[in-house]
Order: C-alpha cells, then sequence, then structure tokens
C-alpha cells in the first residue's frame, strides 16, 4: 500500500485503469482460449511512463471490490504510482477489456466491458483530499470526461483546482468516439476542456475532427487562439509539429523516428506524451520535447503490449545520447 506520510505526489493522472486479458494467439477473440492479464488505460499508461522515469506520480481513481481491482492496485504501486488517491468502490465492478493479437502492425481489435464500472462513478468528491499546492504538473485525457456526467464533472474540478494552484496541464484528447452521444458534444466538450490547459497534445485526426481545420498550423492555432501556451500535435511515423510560446513565439516539425519493424501501435500516442511532458517538466526545449516524444512513441510501437516499451531514466538517457 502507498505510505500516505510521505509527500504528496508532484503530478497526478486520473482516469480509468482496466485489467486487460490480451490474446496469446492470432485470430478473433471468440475462438481465443489463452490470454495473458495486463492493465489498459491511456491514462495509466501516461503515469507508468512518468514514474519509469523518476518522478513521483500519484493515480487518482476508482476500481471496484474485486481481485481485478486488487490486481490493478498491485500492478501500478510495483510500478511505483502513489495509490493514495485509488479508492475501492463496493458498488460497482472494475472496468475489463479483451484484446486481439494482432499481427503485422495493424490496430487490434479490443472489445470493452466497463459500463457502469466503479471508475465510470468517479466525481468531484474523489478529488477532496488531494493536496493541489503540492502539485506541480496535471495530466488529464478526454477519455474520463466520456464515461459520466460525474466524471466530467471531476476533470472540469481537476483542471481548475491545479491551474488555481499554479501547476501545468497537459490534455491529449484520447478520442473513443462510441463513449459519446454524438460528435458535437464530444467535440464542443473536449475542445472547452483542452483550452483551460496549457500544452494540448491531439494527434492529427483528431486535431481535424475537433476543430473543423485542416493543418497543423491552422489547428494550433484554433488551441493557441483559446488560452493553450503550446500545441503539439501527432503526425505518426512522420514525427510531430509544435507551434507555441514556451521557448519564445516558434512552430516547426520534428521528423518522427524510423522503426524496422511496428509490433503493436497501441499506446504509442501514450508514450509521445510522456516523452514530452517528462521533457518540459525536465527543463528541455520545445524542440528537445518533441524529440523525446518521437522516441518514446517508437520504443512503444517495437513491443507488444500497451505500456511495456515505456523506458526507465536509465535507458532514455543512454538512447537520446546516442545519435538516432
Amino acid at each position: 500500500m502507498t505510505d500516505t506520510s510521505t509527500p504528496s505526489p508532484e503530478i497526478l493522472a486520473f482516469g480509468e485503469a482496466m485489467t486487460m486479458f490480451v490474446a496469446e494467439e492470432p485470430g478473433e477473440l471468440a475462438a481465443v482460449e489463452h490470454f495473458q492479464r495486463r492493465i489498459a488505460g491511456a491514462d495509466t499508461n501516461v503515469a507508468i511512463g512518468l514514474a519509469r522515469l523518476g518522478f513521483h506520480v500519484g493515480w487518482l481513481s476508482r476500481v471496484g471490490d474485486d481481485g481485478f481491482g486488487t490486481y490493478i492496485r498491485r500492478a501500478l504501486e510495483a510500478e511505483g504510482l502513489d495509490c493514495r488517491h485509488l479508492r475501492v468502490d463496493p458498488d460497482h465492478p472494475t472496468g475489463l477489456v479483451f484484446k486481439e493479437y494482432a499481427l503485422d502492425g495493424v490496430d487490434p481489435h479490443v472489445e470493452y466491458f466497463r459500463r457502469g464500472s466503479a471508475a465510470s462513478h468517479l466525481a468531484p468528491v474523489d478529488a477532496a483530499d488531494v493536496d493541489f499546492s503540492a502539485l506541480r504538473h496535471l495530466h488529464a485525457t478526454g477519455i474520463p470526461p466520456a464515461l459520466s456526467p460525474s466524471c466530467r464533472e471531476l476533470a472540469e474540478s481537476m483542471l481548475e483546482r491545479a491551474r488555481q494552484a499554479g501547476a501545468s496541464l497537459s490534455f491529449d484528447p484520447n478520442l473513443r468516439p462510441s463513449l459519446w452521444k454524438n460528435e458535437a458534444e464530444m467535440r464542443d466538450t473536449l475542445n472547452a476542456l483542452a483550452t483551460r490547459t496549457d500544452w494540448v497534445l491531439p494527434g492529427l485526426a483528431e486535431g481535424r475532427l475537433l476543430t473543423g481545420r485542416d493543418t497543423p498550423e491552422a489547428i494550433a492555432d484554433f488551441y493557441l487562439e483559446r488560452g493553450a501556451k503550446a500545441v503539439i500535435i501527432k503526425l505518426g511515423p512522420e514525427g510531430s509539429y509544435y507551434r507555441g510560446s514556451l521557448g519564445g513565439d516558434e512552430s516547426f516539425t520534428v521528423p518522427g523516428v524510423p522503426v524496422a519493424e511496428v509490433v503493436d501501435t497501441v499506446g504509442a500516442g501514450d508514450g509521445f506524451a510522456v516523452g514530452v511532458i517528462s521533457a518540459l517538466l525536465d527543463g528541455r526545449s520545445p524542440r528537445e520535447a518533441l524529440r523525446r516524444g518521437n522516441l518514446i512513441g517508437a520504443l512503444a510501437v517495437r513491443v507488444r503490449g500497451d505500456m511495456e516499451g515505456l523506458p526507465e531514466r536509465v535507458r532514455l538517457n543512454a538512447l537520446e545520447s546516442t545519435p538516432q
């Protein structure tokens, strides 16, 4: 268990962690008999990645009073996450997800069992004991606001309290259209949240859908005009684009890191976010932050699993000191 006598986390993430079962052999899920148990969740991927780099990261969520919830807590604490704000909900179950074993870098088919989950009942009360004055950075995604109205209220409250406390804020839309009533609600809700943060990290397709604008430059301007300090757009294998004022007004593209064999694309965007956020918190320049984001994103797709490719600090230092 997390020792609550230790200092409060310097970084906080929140959302839903699910127990994931990954097929051990290719083929449709209906035909698979054997699975490996792992953790799934875009928000937890980023939290784990930052913890592996030595940051004191807190995780705020709910799990069910069941074996899957116990597994999640133990796995996250084993990764070094501070779980003092992870509550056990006795009335609702832990969410589950089943993932196909995909070949040749194809996006795997995934089936979710998360409706009515413990995490979908998150609400502002779950952050009542958070020491925002100790917080250096808050990372948010567009997934919690899609889970329920109370989760949306939590996201709004967390962003507001963190901003008032002087923490920096990052936002990755992580679009999940199937969780929303309609596209308009998704777009309006997530844009309202994004413009209350400092660093907005959409993918190019996400940015086009959310803003109605086509080019990286125009997408970035949409958020900068509404208050963001920097917009970092994921361009897939082509790399990433930056526009903002963190190091003076500038915009540029950083080429992607070549990958000889793409094994599993899930988690690539989360790896990119880990790279960008960690570098900016390390005091690196925006250009260096995008280089690190591209690097960790490339590491993520080289291995099977959502967060198995995320590096420890020693390995990252070695990779960054080696010409790519």
